[in-house]
């Protein structure tokens, strides 16, 4: 009986030590997804911009 209440006491340890690992893993996924968001948006903005700078010089506008 010993035995089997060591096993269940080990096995709760692992599973708060995953919970643990979890929710750090949230935090840095977070954070990346944060920045990949902000890369992308000025990726997007300067794409903008430069297909409007092609415009104008295509069309003759300035």
């Amino acid at each position: 009986m010993a035995n089997l209440e060591s096993a269940v006491e080990f096995i709760q340890r692992d599973i708060a030590e995953l919970k643990t690992d979890l929710k750090e893993m949230r935090g840095d996924i977070s954070s990346i997804r944060t920045t990949d968001l902000r890369i992308l948006f000025r990726a997007m903005i300067s794409v903008a911009f430069e297909l409007g700078a092609l415009m104008v010089k295509g069309f003759g506008w300035i």
